[in-house]
């Protein structure tokens, strides 16, 4: 039973960067469902305010914090106010990202600056907004979502794959600057789930075939399927793992 406690996530916050879908919104769910407060953030108010009451109606206790994570003062602003109005925030997990596929040789610059903005400048600037409270304190989870494209390549997508190695790489510097403040700092990398951000592909038939010989498991992922692996990096159960970069990818990474 004394196991059980290193998964035990009561009297916790935990920040999920764009949680109002997807990924992020089944993290802040599992979360949750192991005792967290969970701290929902996005750019669209509507979408989050019913995030937020999805969270609400089964049980969650959560709070608002709508921000622009590419923007560096109002992340600083906004942890801040949090932090001094409502309380610690022990649990970061950034999650706000996007993809766009292109052909590199036809990829727009202004592009390529918007996906580098937000997925790899928001995990800086989310990052090191929390963790100046969470040294203070000694203390503290940061969980950065990283990608099996952290590792792998395909067509289409370069950039998107440089920015996923890019956050795989500020992991690893965020643990070797932050560990000895107390600090976890690791990378969740998801392999091909089925998402909005996904599903151009789960719907082309030609893809899903291919992903299916291509993957161990032989399947698409479920978001659900993702929640373990964060209660376990939010947790006492990681205490001295840090810059790991753990892949839920059903073995493609393992496999040729």
């Amino acid at each position: 039973m004394q196991s059980l406690a290193l998964f035990d996530l009561t009297g916790k916050r935990a920040l999920i960067t764009g949680s109002s879908r997807g990924i992020g919104f089944a993290l802040a769910q599992g979360l949750a469902g192991a005792g967290a407060q969970v701290i929902v953030n996005g750019r669209d108010a509507a979408r989050l305010g019913e995030a937020a009451e999805a969270l609400k109606a089964e049980g969650a206790t959560v709070h608002l914090l709508a921000f622009d994570a590419t923007d560096h003062g109002a992340v600083k602003a906004a942890v801040d106010g949090f932090e001094a109005e409502t309380g610690a925030i022990d649990i970061l997990v950034n999650n706000a990202g996007m993809q766009h596929r292109t052909p590199l040789e036809d990829f727009e610059p202004a592009d390529f600056e918007r996906l580098m903005q937000t997925n790899v400048t928001t995990v800086f600037n989310v990052g090191q907004a929390v963790a100046r409270h969470m040294i203070r304190r000694g203390a503290g989870r940061i969980i950065n979502i990283c990608s099996v494209q952290s590792a792998l390549a395909r067509p289409g997508i370069a950039p998107y794959t440089a920015s996923k190695g890019a956050v795989a790489n500020l992991t690893k510097g965020m643990a070797t600057d932050w560990a000895k403040h107390g600090l976890q700092v690791n990378g969740l990398a998801p392999g091909y789930f089925e998402t909005e951000l996904n599903s151009a592909l789960v719907a082309d038939p030609e893809f899903s075939a291919w992903l299916a010989k291509r993957t161990p498991a032989g399947r698409w992922g479920k978001v659900e399927e993702l929640v373990g692996a964060a209660i376990f990096l939010a947790g006492e159960s990681a205490s001295f793992v840090n810059g790991h970069i753990l892949y839920v990818d059903g073995g493609i990474t393992a496999s040729l």
